[in-house]
């Protein structure tokens, strides 16, 4: 297997791991206020008391095997570029590495803040549980879980890349911007939740466009792709 497939399977993951986001986020957490201003800290608590192996599940699966999978694609999508352009290539490594590194931290933070919060309220210190888990869980939505900043960007410049260069189709340039563009967004309260949502629904038709492109694709990277 080659470095373009590997990434398409990598990206083909990516987009696993947020539709299985997306599924518990609207289920299963969805009374406790996940993804939204009004998260019920003190629930949350408990609800991880109660269930702790499906939370550290569910952030090892959005966050950890994200950011895996997401750092073989970075790998293979700067590799695509590098000889049709050098500089397009380093750009998305390092958009690309940054974003990664992101994830992944935010990834560590979330599973320490269920694991001590649990501990804490094992202990009897409700107020101590809940203080902790607030306070890591801000840090986890600083890193990346509240913002898309980082992977807004990286999306945009590998689709700009992609459409400068003719290395990708209509249907994976036009989702990319669309998306990155989302990502970006994100920095804005007003439109936190909205561009939240096109990110995170773009961003799932966009790794699915990228692996099925990456993994069928017969042409070399500067040809132009029908995806």
């Amino acid at each position: 297997m080659n470095m373009q497939r590997t990434g398409g399977i990598a990206a083909l993951t990516c987009a696993a791991t947020y539709i299985f986001g997306f599924v518990l986020l609207v289920t299963l957490l969805a009374e406790l206020g996940y993804g939204t201003n009004d998260i019920d800290a003190e629930a949350v608590v408990r609800f991880s008391a109660e269930n702790q192996t499906v939370l550290i599940v569910w952030n090892t699966v959005i966050y950890v095997i994200n950011a895996l999978a997401l750092a073989l694609l970075v790998v293979a999508l700067a590799r695509r570029f590098k000889m049709v352009s050098p500089e397009w290539s380093t750009i998305i490594l390092a958009f690309g590495l940054v974003w990664t590194t992101l994830v992944l931290g935010a990834g560590m933070i979330a599973n320490v803040a269920t694991e001590r919060a649990v501990a804490l309220l094992a202990q009897g210190d409700t107020a101590g549980a809940v203080q902790l888990w607030k306070t890591l869980h801000a840090v986890e939505l600083g890193l990346g879980g509240g913002n898309e900043i980082a992977g807004g960007v990286w999306i945009f410049c590998v689709s700009l890349a992609g459409l400068l260069h003719q290395s990708f189709g209509k249907t994976v340039v036009g989702l990319g911007i669309l998306t990155g563009l989302g990502g970006f967004l994100t920095i804005l309260p007003p439109l936190g939740d909205i561009a939240g949502a096109v990110f995170g629904l773009g961003a799932i038709a966009w790794f699915i466009a990228v692996g099925l492109t990456l993994v069928f694709e017969r042409q070399t990277p500067s040809a132009t792709t029908p995806a």
